[in-house]
């Protein structure tokens, strides 16, 4: 009982105990459960969404997502960017300051230091977009891999021999797994691979011009670009115009996540519709159960889809 006096701050304790406590709890490192303490208090559940996501479009579906589940229930959101802090010093203060859950999106969700942080602070943790689903973590995703496939798939059925990939960074495990997708679709389809049509992107605008400035300069260039995000692809379609190139006559160009830019650059993209929104609604829901003890660790996939718009097209041909 003097304990949680000391921790929630009565005053009805004396200074050499509560000097003891204080000190009882910097040997131990000891930090209040928050979610059982909202529970006791009937406190609303409070939820960190913390990213690094380069993208901007990527970062506002999240958040559209998170604030529609947030709008219907008593949560309360933290947003905070998260780049260079020391994982345990970033795990102390999120409980510090009352956090229930976290969410991590990717990259963050890859990041071996931070999971463990957040792990032995005992935080519910929720991955979202990870290849690599922690086993004491719940994870929404979708088949990298598969998506990754069937749009490499998509683009041979059209005609395609030569398919440029421009690959996502290597920090975060779905870039991986969307490279092995486009790899096993030319495998199966008998096609060769090249390694010099496969370039390295950051998932962010300015690596994707380099990467399709690279692509578009061989000789003989590609006639189809799949780049891992529709960043990459905006970028990529921005240098098929600097060389005059029509896309997609002349060059077909696709993306990865259909983001809100994907309808707002010309020609629109074709791309693979990750539901992210949907993502990150029901990482938010899972993420306040799991604060609350009603969830188990699982690992929860959905669906992605095909979205054929403007931006590809048969070698030489018009789009369909």
């Amino acid at each position: 009982m003097t304990v949680s006096r000391v921790v929630n701050g009565d005053a009805n304790v004396g200074a050499e105990k509560r000097e003891r406590v204080a000190a009882a709890i910097a040997a131990l490192g000891y930090v209040p459960n928050r979610a059982a303490r909202s529970l006791a208090g009937g406190r609303d559940c409070r939820i960190a969404l913390l990213h690094n996501n380069p993208s901007a479009g990527y970062l506002s579906e999240l958040l559209v997502g998170c604030l529609a589940e947030v709008g219907a229930a008593d949560i309360q959101l933290t947003v905070e960017y998260c780049d260079g802090e020391n994982d345990h010093a970033l795990a102390e203060r999120l409980g510090k300051h009352g956090i229930d859950a976290a969410l991590l999106p990717s990259p963050l969700a890859d990041d071996p230091g931070l999971l463990d942080a957040l792990r032995r602070m005992k935080l519910p943790i929720v991955q979202i977009a990870t290849a690599r689903p922690a086993d004491f973590a719940t994870a929404v995703t979708i088949d990298d891999e598969a998506a990754a496939h069937a749009m490499t798939s998509h683009l041979l059925s059209r005609g395609h021999r030569r398919i440029g990939f421009i690959m996502g960074s290597t920090k975060q495990s779905s870039a991986e797994l969307r490279k092995e997708g486009y790899l096993r679709a030319l495998r199966e389809a008998g096609v060769p691979i090249e390694p010099r049509l496969i370039q390295q992107g950051y998932f962010t605008y300015r690596s994707g011009m380099i990467a399709a400035e690279a692509l578009v300069t061989l000789d003989p260039r590609p006639t189809a670009i799949f780049a891992s995000n529709d960043d990459m692809a905006a970028a990529a379609i921005a240098v098929a115009h600097k060389h005059r190139l029509d896309v997609p006559a002349q060059i077909s160009i696709v993306g990865f996540d259909d983001t809100p830019l994907a309808t707002t650059i010309w020609p629109e993209l074709t791309t693979v519709r990750q539901p992210i929104q949907e993502m990150a609604r029901l990482a938010t829901r899972f993420a306040v159960e799991a604060a609350r003890g009603h969830l188990p660790a699982r690992h929860h996939r959905l669906n992605f889809e095909l979205v054929l718009r403007q931006s590809d097209a048969a070698p030489g041909g018009d789009a369909v």
